[in-house]
């Protein structure tokens, strides 16, 4: 149950210190320890050591240049306060990742934009080695594209050849537009040398399908899931040739409402995904764009066009709500297995922090460790990031 004080604030109980529900013992959860206004977008992560890590923005509100990227670890039952890992001026550092190498090598991957601007998006690299208690220099690991930005926010998949895939999207520019999504797509980058080069592999057919989420599915073939700037559904595309070429998404039976989704594959072999399980056919109100309550002093004359209902457009403001896991038996090809996590309106017609007028859960990551159990973050309300850990057991349970 979330609660908030008269302000929308939240009320965070013993921040970092994971304890069972209160009313459901199977489930175990806290709050991170805030550092910002605002956080989002985190990433959860089982690092070499054995403990657990967790990745997130955080800063007045995203778009704004003072968001940055932030590290905490769970050892035992706590999470230690939030450590800042990047501090650009200038850009917006949003949707980090950590990726354990095969090497032993820790890295921090993350997107770097000006203001509200994805189409100016470039991704920065920091490299740990030890387990994140230290890190080198800050890198570009892909600049500036021509004709707009490129992004990410889904893990490294290391396949059995060696090869590394990271997922990315472009973020198209439209002349004398502001960035909405429209023309937004998908790729793969895969390194074969261990992320000294790279080479970009489109996903055909992937116009409004992003935060491509790659599974190995260890049976010849990888599955992709995939977020709909159009607010329909989950998208899923296969690949049978370690990544090399892709079938163009299709929409699974998941809805989904332009907002992130995260996937693990089990050690027996089930995928457990976290979502909204929500759709723009729950709306009942639309934002021009996700920066729309933001000054921008970078525009260069570009502005935010009206929505085109003559054809299908990027849906912003769908109700981020209720955040579900479901589980599927079959490699994502059904999900007869779902229940809440989290319930609430899901209003997210602004970003807000600062006002409290934000209640979207979103943004959701998933791991499972060696002892089976699920870890889950995601956000709560933009401000702050919640941490949960059930079981399989547990998604299947019936409600009482």
């Amino acid at each position: 149950m979330i609660s908030a004080d008269p302000s929308g604030k939240l009320l965070l109980g013993e921040a970092g210190h994971v304890l069972p529900a209160g009313d459901d013992p199977a489930r175990r959860e806290c709050y991170l320890p805030p550092a910002t206004v605002q956080s989002h977008a985190a990433n959860l992560t089982p690092l070499p050591d054995g403990s657990l890590g967790l990745v997130w923005f955080g800063g007045t509100q995203e778009g704004v240049p003072d968001i940055s990227a932030y590290f905490s670890r769970l050892e035992g039952d706590r999470w230690s306060a939030p450590v800042r890992l990047s501090d650009d001026p200038t850009r917006s550092e949003q949707n980090p990742l950590l990726f354990p190498a095969p090497n032993g090598e820790l890295w921090l991957i993350w997107t770097a934009q000006i203001s509200g601007n994805q189409d100016t998006a470039i991704v920065r690299r920091r490299i740990s080695t030890d387990n994140g208690r230290s890190w080198g220099p800050i890198g570009t690991l892909f600049g500036e594209r021509p004709g707009g930005g490129t992004f990410m926010r889904q893990p490294v998949t290391v396949l059995s050849n060696g090869d590394w895939l990271l997922p990315i999207w472009i973020c198209a520019s439209t002349p004398g537009r502001k960035w909405v999504g429209d023309e937004d797509t998908s790729a793969v980058m895969i390194s074969s040398d261990q992320g000294r080069s790279w080479q970009e592999v489109a996903v055909p057919g992937s116009l409004g399908c992003v935060h491509m989420n790659i599974l190995d599915l260890q049976d010849g073939t990888l599955a992709a899931f995939y977020r709909s700037r159009w607010a329909d559904n989950v998208y899923v595309s296969r690949s049978s040739d370690l990544g090399r070429s892709w079938s163009a998404p299709e929409p699974t039976e998941l809805p989904n409402n332009n907002s992130s989704i995260q996937v693990a594959r089990l050690a027996n072999g089930h995928l457990a995904m976290v979502f909204n399980e929500s759709s723009a056919a729950d709306a009942t109100e639309r934002r021009l764009s996700l920066y729309d309550d933001i000054e921008d002093d970078s525009d260069d004359g570009k502005v935010v066009g009206a929505i085109d209902t003559s054809r299908r457009s990027t849906f912003w403001g769908v109700p981020r709500a209720p955040m579900t896991l479901a589980i599927s038996e079959d490699g994502g090809r059904s999900w007869p297995h779902r229940r809440n996590l989290e319930t609430g309106d899901g209003y997210c017609m602004t970003n807000n922090s600062r006002e409290g007028l934000n209640r979207e859960f979103s943004y959701p990551s998933i791991t499972q460790t060696a002892d089976g159990r699920l870890h889950i973050a995601y956000t709560v309300y933009r401000q702050a990031i919640k941490y949960v850990s059930v079981d399989e057991a547990w998604v299947k349970e019936t409600a009482a």
